[in-house]
């Protein structure tokens, strides 16, 4: 494959396993592995969901769209975001000029489970979290989409997802090897 020069982006829903794959990923890839939500959460001085409680989500994303261009600005690493963090037109613009995204997709039963493991997701706070995350599929999926590869996460183990996504990566990559420089800005 040839050298990576771009940051790797890893978007998708909560419990799509973006953290679990980004660091594997990384490892495999000999890249640094960064967690957006912990870089916002050291930014910020405050967990997620506080300052979610605190300020609201247009604070949050506000703040996280920060986080995320100077993260992108720095070298290559593998960065696992948000769920939301591609939402934002102005995130995903600099994502797909300064970055690789890779959509992680999973179904929703799948999902439902894997969060059900966690109390500490904001958006999952006040309700439902299957109708929640149907919900969310509605409305982030299209965007998802748009990402430069389409990755989909079925319940299998880490491992076999991590070899999924460095197929998908570097099949991507072989088939537009300028793919893996980093763009001139």
């Amino acid at each position: 494959m040839a050298r990576i020069e771009r940051t790797i982006v890893l978007v998708g829903l909560m419990g799509v396993g973006k953290s679990a794959v980004g660091r594997r990923l990384a490892k495999q890839l000999d890249l640094p592995f960064v967690d957006a939500d912990a870089e916002i959460e050291a930014a910020a001085g405050s967990s997620i969901s506080d300052f979610f409680e605190q300020h609201g989500e247009a604070a949050f994303r506000d703040g996280e769209r920060k986080v995320i261009a100077r993260l992108l600005d720095g070298k290559p690493h593998v960065l696992a975001t948000g769920g939301g963090a591609f939402m934002g037109p102005e995130t995903r613009l600099l994502i797909k000029l300064r970055g690789i995204s890779i959509w992680l997709n999973a179904d929703l039963d799948t999902l439902v489970e894997r969060v059900s493991r966690r109390n500490d997701r904001p958006l999952l706070k006040d309700g439902n979290a299957r109708q929640i995350l149907s919900d969310l599929m509605a409305v982030r999926n299209p965007i998802y989409a748009e990402s430069d590869i389409v990755v989909e996460s079925v319940n299998l183990p880490l491992g076999e997802m991590t070899v999924r996504v460095t197929e998908a990566l570097c099949n991507w990559i072989a088939a537009c090897p300028e793919r893996a420089r980093r763009p001139r800005v």
